[in-house]
């Protein structure tokens, strides 16, 4: 891409060294070998939004509330942690991933796996993002971690994705509850060559391929058109744009079945090449409401996240250059 385009710049702009960095290598494919992108990398922990993240960890690795709880939650903090580009191996992150392993191995956590003709109805999109972000903050070869892996690869439904639904008669899978496995089980083989979770991430991927991100397989329609707007961050929810990023560590984003949802977020691009924000999952730090945040992620005017993914997703698909 052009290091001169006006949303680029924007991008590049060093008060926010997460974005600058996912600018840098994402966007301009810069390596590690230059200078700017080591020294963006080096920054990222003493970022405003990295350290709102980390700020009051407490001992055993949380942030006094449940590692759950959302948004304030150790589990929540990791995702957007490793989102923002937080190098492998940060202390801090490392005893949040703790207490999050120590939680999703507790007795209490295991006894709520039900198993209902055939299927194991779990919310795994929790074993799912712990699994992601463990993989990348260098976890990966914690018997924990394996642990997880393994029993996403056990869990997955016929139809490529996971679900949580206690009816009986449920067989489809859940997109809420299908894309952190799927991004999981990927970082995971990048990080250790386990060619079971591969094929399960693979499998996943062909299911919300076979639904063209966002359509019924019976009927066409679309499934909710909430999934049509773009918002940051998206928690276990789910957008076409959230499922284009995700998908994009694949590799290029070339199959025809994305090429619709691919032109709904290029068709959102604002006249200055920005995007924004069209719904929200969060209430602003500070509010005495649910859903509040630790971190003000901009509710008005261009959002910088969703305009450095739209634009990495449009890269992938070879739509920007």
């Amino acid at each position: 891409m052009d290091p001169d385009d006006p949303a680029v710049r924007w991008l590049l702009e060093p008060e926010d060294p997460s974005v600058r960095y996912l600018a840098l290598t994402d966007l301009l494919g810069r390596t590690g070998r230059s200078r700017e992108v080591r020294e963006a990398l080096a920054r990222i922990p003493s970022g405003p939004r990295v350290r709102a993240l980390i700020a009051g960890q407490r001992a055993d690795g949380g942030f006094g509330v449940h590692p759950y709880q959302k948004w304030t939650g150790a589990h929540w903090r990791l995702v957007s942690l490793v989102e923002l580009g937080l190098p492998a191996g940060h202390p801090a992150a490392l005893r949040a991933a703790n207490q999050v392993l120590r939680w999703l191995g507790g007795s209490a956590h295991r006894k709520r796996i039900v198993v209902l003709e055939g299927r194991v109805r779990r919310c795994a999109s929790q074993e799912g993002n712990a699994l992601g972000v463990t993989s990348r903050l260098g976890m990966a070869g914690d018997e924990r971690v394996r642990e997880l892996a393994g029993f996403l690869v056990d869990w997955q439904w016929p139809d490529g994705g996971w679900n949580c639904d206690k009816d009986p008669g449920a067989d489809h899978s859940s997109f809420y509850e299908s894309l952190a496995p799927m991004w999981g089980l990927l970082e995971h083989y990048r990080a250790t060559g386990d060619r079971d979770a591969l094929m399960a991430s693979e499998r996943a991927r062909e299911m919300f391929l076979r639904h063209r991100l966002f359509r019924s397989e019976e009927t066409g329609d679309v499934i909710d058109a909430e999934w049509l707007k773009l918002h940051y961050p998206l928690y276990w929810h789910y957008d076409v744009l959230h499922a284009l990023v995700i998908l994009s560590r694949f590799g290029p984003l070339g199959d025809p079945r994305m090429r619709e949802a691919l032109d709904v977020v290029e068709g959102k691009r604002l006249a200055d090449g920005r995007w924004r924000a069209e719904g929200f999952y969060w209430h602003p730090p500070g509010k005495r409401r649910p859903h509040a945040e630790v971190v003000d992620w901009g509710r008005t005017g261009p959002s910088k996240m969703i305009t450095v993914n739209a634009l990495r997703v449009l890269r992938a698909a070879g739509r920007v250059r």
